[in-house]
């Protein structure tokens, strides 16, 4: 079998939605085992520790600013806390109902950046309507810990239009260094391979970064807020199906991991209005027939080039979580760029010096994990991995 499973999907129907599939996802083939042990990282011995077990399908993991505990969600419809140091697990009451389906479900999390005053936590998550279409959403909760509930939830913004497939929901929230809320949006799947495509049309909200204001509306800032064919929330478009988000600590610049088709996957650097290609141009091929889709980046001066990619015939690797290492505990990672693999099975340390960026030593290379998420303990220093699995641990690296 192929690295990623192939998907048949139909076409616009009238109603202007897609037909779902029964087939795994392009992101979803194989699960991992969950054992752990001390294990080699860029040459030196790094301890391989398990923080919590028995998650079902984690998506994100986010610690609290003390560091006596996690924020974790759990695909399948759960928002959970974990105790840092003996791996209690505690439901979270008052999280919103999600579709959770194929790729759908409860997905990422983001703190307000005074957390916990106020003790906002923001929610990216899927749900259907009335018809059973579906649509990436955005919502903020107030987080009492101590109790573990949400004593109030809102919904702050919904992707449209809804869409009746299970696939490329994105979706990855963090707040910029100004202030506002990014969001990845997937393009669900369309597979019309041209001009016309959902990512190339700007009156929609699929396959885009949107950014907002953290109580969920449209900052004045926004580059199409004066064009009356763009959709206001619009910061960036041409994107297949980000599912990793960070912020460069020096730079203040949103960097994107993108899924692409049959490799083509992609590291990006987000700016504001930009065109990041898809499918007009990419570094891939469709499922099966090994077919370019598009140009080259380079072929066209529209659009935003990824500062790393994995072309056509590589592999790919699909990306997913991503984070900037900015701890103590391994200073010989300062500033380097942690990726977490899905059907590659193994978190990807990258260095970064300003838009040029090459892979190092491979890290849990022997694990057979498919890593959802991966995030820096910030009172330690140590690193924390989300496995994708329906029988799932958090682990924690830190030095031997």
């Amino acid at each position: 079998m192929d690295r990623r499973t192939f998907l048949a999907v139909s076409g616009l129907t009238a109603a202007g939605t897609l037909a779902g599939c029964s087939a795994p996802s392009d992101d979803q083939q194989g699960d991992g085992a969950t054992a752990t042990a001390s294990g080699q990282a860029d040459g030196s011995e790094t301890a391989v520790e398990t923080v919590a077990d028995g998650l079902e399908s984690p998506w994100s993991v986010t610690p609290l600013p003390d560091g006596s505990q996690l924020l974790v969600t759990e695909r399948v419809g759960r928002v959970v806390l974990v105790d840092s140091a003996d791996g209690t697990i505690t439901p979270v009451t008052g999280a919103p109902s999600v579709y959770a389906s194929g790729q759908g479900g409860m997905l990422d999390a983001a703190l307000h950046p005074d957390f916990p005053d106020p003790a906002w936590v923001y929610l990216t998550y899927s749900k259907a309507n009335d018809s059973g279409a579906s649509a990436t959403h955005l919502g903020r909760g107030r987080l009492n810990a101590a109790d573990a509930q949400f004593e109030t939830f809102e919904q702050l913004h919904v992707a449209e239009p809804f869409i009746d497939s299970d696939g490329h929901f994105g979706s990855r929230v963090v707040f910029g260094p100004d202030g506002l809320v990014y969001v990845t949006v997937g393009d669900r799947q369309f597979k019309d391979f041209g001009p016309d495509h959902v990512a190339q049309d700007r009156t929609n909200e699929l396959g885009t970064t949107l950014r907002l204001t953290p109580s969920g509306g449209i900052p004045d800032a926004n580059p199409f807020t004066d064009d009356p064919d763009a959709v206001d929330s619009i910061f960036s478009y041409g994107h297949r199906n980000a599912q990793g988000m960070t912020v460069h600590p020096d730079t203040g610049d949103i960097w994107q991991t993108e899924f692409g088709e049959q490799d083509g996957d992609e590291i990006n650097i987000v700016e504001r209005g930009a065109n990041y290609g898809w499918p007009v141009a990419d570094e891939g091929c469709t499922y099966g027939s090994g077919d370019p889709i598009g140009v080259s980046h380079a072929e066209r001066d529209d659009v935003v080039a990824p500062v790393y990619s994995w072309d056509c015939g590589s592999g790919g690797f699909p990306p997913s979580g991503t984070t900037f290492y900015t701890g103590d505990a391994f200073t010989e990672w300062t500033g380097d760029l942690l990726v977490g693999g899905l059907a590659s099975q193994y978190l990807a340390r990258f260095t970064v010096d300003g838009r040029t960026v090459e892979e190092a030593t491979p890290l849990l290379a022997d694990r057979g994990w498919r890593i959802r998420d991966v995030v820096v303990e910030p009172e330690t220093g140590h690193v924390l991995a989300a496995i994708d699995s329906s029988d799932a641990p958090i682990v924690r690296l830190r030095p031997a």
